[in-house]
């Protein structure tokens, strides 16, 4: 087919809708290879301060970089709606993120194989990784260097007294130390690797894109909320997006990729007419694709806090405020790999919103091994609307009883005697709070997210997966999405890295790196 042009008479070969995680990742890859790419973002350019220093991340949260998504009130969480926050901005949410570089177990992406994503298992996507990552380390098995993503750790005289603290007192309970969470095992307490380089953020847009930014063969639009995908037949051509007042269009000769995100993604397939074919004619949408898995199998890393009252004020961070963690097992879990990841900040947080101690720090236990899943799904046909999250949290028992092992288990980190020399007093819970069924009340009140939101737009071969292993949309040609809604599950841990890799494995598809896949030169005259 002929490429329309558009209305300045360019064209390109690639869209990218979303200037994120992945996003950041095929654009630059795609520009590498010398095609032409517009990059649509509806956030602004990162110019806030806060963006780019390790410690500035909480001012980022409900500021005008953050999407501030809010669920529907969680019928098995106290009717609460939990606030998620979700970047806005030039490098989405590795702009907005605690700068946390992890990748999961090698289970992990082994299920996503067996569950029909094939292509996707450990020894496929580790290579990835390992492309992707630029590690202070030095190459090794489990560590890539001259990638665009800066690696690296937080040196012993930059790690916050009370973060080792945390270290000595789980070291104190039996757990075992280990020193990089990304080798063999996730299991064990120790201090985190981060995406930072020189005392600043390393988001996926200033490792990949700023610096080929001044490439004439990139385009790139902030500001702008895409609309629908633009269809001709069953082949995606362009999309319609608006920007400074004004509906425009914007047209791809070869494919557009969607990498908007858990939310954006399957909101922008959903208003286009492709999803669940019930839900588009609720709202008067032309049923172009009728997809029942679009907005289906939502799910996230839930966290709570133990927030504990130090007897006087904490010396301020120098590295991201996330310096260590554990991950555990459950009382009831007997995978592969830990289904408990709790997490030390030497700052009070709450992951509800609620009062907290003058001075203060938290131990917030997490479970990265969701059994509940919600839907995602359009409050209107309208695009300014914000889509209807339901999480559905808590809606397996499983959840909730490892929750409760892990706020456990963090209390007796807590009143370990690492700690004897700051804690004042427990300050949530609570010294109150002493049975388990105190403790899911608790848990119900006052959970929140790790800012991981997956599984929207899931990749596989069946009835409801939404794109193929080589993430076409089904049924539609020249429309891929890849970002973290086509995860089939979650990863037992922080998704930006995840998210990079598969950006990068979009980007190998599209240039025909993968067996069976067109090379992108034959897209273009296609």
């Amino acid at each position: 087919m002929t490429a329309q042009k558009n209305s300045d008479g360019s064209t390109v070969d690639y869209i990218v809708v979303g200037a994120g995680s992945a996003g950041s990742a095929i654009t630059r890859r795609l520009i590498d290879a010398g095609h032409r790419v517009h990059v649509i973002e509806a956030g602004q350019v990162d110019t806030d301060p806060n963006i780019h220093s390790p410690q500035g991340w909480p001012a980022l949260l409900f500021s005008e970089n953050d999407w501030a998504v809010m669920t529907v009130p969680q019928r098995h969480a106290a009717e609460r709606s939990v606030y998620w926050p979700r970047g806005k901005v030039l490098g989405g949410s590795s702009s907005l993120n605690g700068m946390i570089y992890m990748r999961g177990d090698q289970s992990d992406y082994n299920s996503w194989e067996t569950q029909g994503a094939a292509g996707w298992g450990w020894t496929d996507v580790l290579p990835l990784f390992l492309r992707s990552e630029d590690h202070e380390d030095g190459a090794s098995e489990f560590h890539g260097v001259g990638g665009p993503l800066h690696v690296e750790r937080i040196k012993p005289e930059n790690r916050h007294p009370a973060a080792q603290m945390f270290v000595d007192a789980a070291k104190s309970l039996g757990i075992a130390e280990t020193t990089d969470f990304n080798a063999e095992k996730l299991d064990g307490v120790g201090f985190n690797h981060t995406t930072t380089k020189d005392g600043r953020r390393a988001s996926a847009w200033t490792s990949y894109v700023k610096p080929v930014l001044g490439n004439a063969r990139l385009t790139v639009t902030t500001g702008a909320l895409v609309h629908r995908v633009i269809l001709d037949k069953n082949r995606a051509v362009g999309v319609e997006y608006a920007a400074d007042g004004q509906t425009h269009r914007t047209f791809a000769a070869a494919e557009v990729i969607l990498s908007a995100g858990t939310i954006g993604s399957p909101k922008i397939l959903m208003l286009s007419g492709i999803g669940p074919k019930n839900h588009l004619a609720e709202h008067g949408i032309a049923v172009l694709a009728d997809l029942p898995g679009v907005g289906e199998n939502l799910h996230d890393h839930l966290l709570v806090s133990n927030i504990y009252e130090s007897v006087e004020p904490l010396v301020a961070g120098k590295a991201n405020l996330l310096e260590s963690q554990l991950f555990a097992r459950s009382s009831g879990w007997d995978g592969p790999a830990p289904d408990l990841q709790p997490l030390f900040l030497h700052l009070p947080y709450p992951t509800n919103g609620g009062p907290v101690p003058e001075n203060g720090y938290t131990i917030a236990p997490g479970i990265v091994r969701p059994q509940s899943r919600g839907t995602l799904r359009l409050a209107s046909a309208n695009p300014a609307d914000p889509a209807l999250a339901d999480p559905n949290i808590f809606a397996e028992d499983y959840d909730l009883e490892a929750m409760v092992d892990a706020i456990i288990l963090c209390r007796e980190i807590g009143q370990q005697d690492a700690f004897a020399a700051i804690r004042k007093a427990e300050f949530a819970p609570g010294p109150d709070v002493t049975t388990r069924e105190q403790l899911r009340e608790f848990a119900r009140q006052s959970v929140g997210t790790y800012h991981h939101q997956v599984g929207t737009a899931r990749m596989g071969v069946d009835d409801l997966a939404v794109v193929d292993p080589s993430l076409r949309v089904h049924g539609l040609q020249g429309l891929r999405v890849a970002d973290a809604s086509v995860m089939p599950s979650i990863p037992s841990a922080n998704t930006n890295a995840p998210s990079i890799m598969i950006g990068e494995r979009m980007a190998d598809i599209l240039l025909g790196v993968a067996a069976g896949e067109p090379t992108a030169a034959r897209l273009l005259t296609a």
